[in-house]
């Protein structure tokens, strides 16, 4: 190999998550991909619609606002996690418990077609293919996309879904 030439880095198509509802919640779920949009090693493709949704699990607080990221990155998917949580950090997140309200939320849904258990990281993320909240905008986006653990596609999986109790509501005018 010639010392000219440099070896392309491989790139992996990733979806994030993002929520929010504290504040200005369109707002934060901005700052948010334009944080995304300053991390060398990550291009943002595409961004879903902006939804309003229920919280999950923790009743008694404001809805959330959810939409879908699709990027392509150099970053693993360990770099990819602690990149997220450094942002959601910067914009103020505190982790104190479990479903509770938060400025934003950034989670990684998948990563390539890689399958990932570890106490620190699970790719697909463990609820993704449970909420409508993840799969309607991920649909949007990228409908054509295949769930590793499952094999099937979003829409396959949407349909199968119950969603008779989340309810996700497209905002007019909020694609990003």
């Amino acid at each position: 190999m010639s010392a000219l030439k440099t070896p392309v880095e491989k790139t992996f198509r990733a979806y994030i998550g993002l929520g929010s509802n504290l504040g200005k919640r369109l707002g934060n779920i901005r700052s948010a991909i334009a944080a995304l949009e300053q991390v060398p090693g990550i291009a943002i493709i595409k961004v879903s619609s902006i939804y309003e949704t229920e919280p999950v699990g923790v009743p008694n607080q404001q809805k959330f606002l959810n939409s879908v990221a699709e990027i392509e990155t150099r970053l693993s998917p360990a770099e990819l996690l602690t990149t997220l949580q450094r942002i959601e950090k910067h914009m103020g997140r505190q982790r104190q418990q479990k479903g509770e309200p938060r400025i934003i939320d950034l989670d990684i849904l998948y990563y390539g077609q890689l399958v990932i258990s570890t106490e620190e990281l699970s790719i697909p993320h463990a609820e993704a293919v449970k909420r409508a909240f993840v799969m309607i905008p991920l649909l949007e986006i990228s409908p054509n996309h295949i769930d590793p653990s499952s094999r099937k596609k979003i829409k396959e999986i949407l349909s199968r879904l119950d969603i008779s109790n989340q309810a996700v509501r497209k905002l007019d005018k909020s694609r990003y």
